[in-house]
């Protein structure tokens, strides 16, 4: 494929997190432009469309693959859908940006690596944005220079003011702490060999049959314990904290203390109150290290191995929470192209 000056983006679902992004290329990002954006409903796509010169609407993914202007791919669709543009994406050898999860379980994402390493060369990120975010950017950092020592714990807390309707008590697991399941294996450097979820008693505040809020303990081959606090309906505001204890100190993220006011005998802060607003920072700097990367023709940052082992790590959470007890994580050989 000949590298243009700009990179051509043909986004994939238009919904909040894609439209977001289109946006996000638009008005933030160098080096790219919105080429396609695609969509199931037609209307929605030329209206997102509309809003870029240049920029075409879509109903099917490998329509908008095939044109002639579209040199890379972001794939912000449902999960479901995430499989089938993959793999269509690999059939152009197209660089991919794919919105997490990788796909909804583990062996679909399986059949995605074995399929990208059939190319023989990495096509895709899989959009972890904590990774590019500051505070978890530092505290890796930090880690990384030993001055702690050897991690023993990870404390994580994460929490929304609340849940979207169709949200289930497995999708707490699966759409919420596949993100503790990533940054764990990413600030510590180690795979997550068990996970066991406990049920609190439900809040009051959680919709009918909802088991909000949930306690999951990872456990690591490099000997860490790490829990997850996961509260999707704490009622005033989204939250995301990690503090990482270590053999000689510890060191805490997402306090949220950018700026403290006092006035009228009172101080305090104010509390984002969704992710796109917590991590608007790091979407920034996600996309643009995907553009980057792209135009000097590489792949960085979070594999398809990640979304495969995130994935695992999220079924064995999910029968844990359906069964009860501690489940093994097993995972295949990691191939050599990731590592």
């Amino acid at each position: 494929m000949p590298q243009r000056a700009t990179l051509g983006v043909a986004v994939i679902g238009t919904g909040k997190m894609g439209a977001d992004h289109v946006r996000r290329i638009h008005e933030v990002v160098s080096g790219a432009r919105v080429s396609a954006v695609v969509d199931l409903d037609a209307e929605r796509a030329k209206q997102i469309a509309a809003r870029v010169d240049g920029c075409t609407a879509y109903t099917d993914p490998a329509s908008a693959m095939a044109a002639a202007d579209v040199d890379a791919v972001l794939i912000a669709s449902p999960g479901p859908a995430h499989e089938a543009a993959l793999l269509q994406a690999f059939e152009h050898d197209l660089p991919v940006l794919c919105e997490k999860p990788l796909t909804p379980d583990a062996a679909s994402a399986l059949r995605v690596v074995e399929a990208e390493r059939r190319l023989g060369h990495r096509r895709v990120q899989v959009g972890f944005m904590r990774r590019y975010d500051a505070e978890y950017m530092k505290l890796k950092s930090l880690l990384g220079t030993g001055q702690l020592g050897r991690p023993l714990m990870l404390h994580n807390r994460h929490r929304n003011a609340a849940s979207p309707p169709f949200f289930t008590s497995s999708m707490l697991i699966s759409d919420s702490v596949a993100h503790e399941a990533d940054v764990t294996r990413w600030l510590l450097g180690h795979e997550i060999t068990g996970v066991t979820v406990l049920r609190p008693a439900p809040s009051a505040n959680a919709p009918d049959d909802l088991q909000d809020p949930q306690f999951v303990v990872f456990e690591t081959d490099g000997g860490a314990l790490c829990d997850v606090e996961i509260f999707v309906n704490c009622g005033f505001g989204y939250q995301v904290q990690a503090e990482a204890v270590c053999e000689r100190g510890t060191a805490r993220i997402g306090d949220g203390h950018a700026m403290v006011t006092n006035m009228a005998g009172r101080w305090g802060g104010t509390i984002a109150q969704d992710f796109v607003e917590r991590f608007a920072d790091a979407y920034d700097r996600e996309v643009q290290a995907w553009v980057d990367a792209t135009r000097r023709g590489e792949v960085t940052g979070p594999s398809v191995w990640d979304g495969y082992a995130a994935a695992a790590v999220c079924e064995a959470g999910v029968r844990s929470l359906k069964e009860g007890g501690r489940v093994p994580v097993e995972l295949v050989e990691r191939p050599a192209l990731y590592g």
